[in-house]
């Protein structure tokens, strides 16, 4: 078992097996869900580069250039500075 203490900012450091043992970086997100019995329950949040492909893909829609993209992108930040 491992323990971990809350500190009076209400944070928590995640000990090092668990974080091995859920894969966890620095900077990766995790979900924490409560159970019915007041439990909690720690979940990492990972996204694969193949659990989001093709996630904006709309059928019938026409592919855009590379070209429009970077005067997309040019437009927008002449607009903000």
């Amino acid at each position: 078992m491992a323990l971990a203490t809350l500190t009076t900012k209400g944070q928590v450091t995640i000990p090092k097996q668990i974080r091995e043992s859920l894969k966890l970086r620095t900077g990766d997100k995790i979900e924490i869900i409560i159970t019915e019995k007041r439990e909690a329950l720690i979940r990492p949040i990972s996204k694969k580069v193949d659990d989001i492909f093709g996630k904006l893909h709309v059928p019938g829609r026409k592919a855009v250039s590379v070209e429009s993209m970077n005067n997309a992108i040019k437009n927008r930040m002449k607009a903000k500075f």
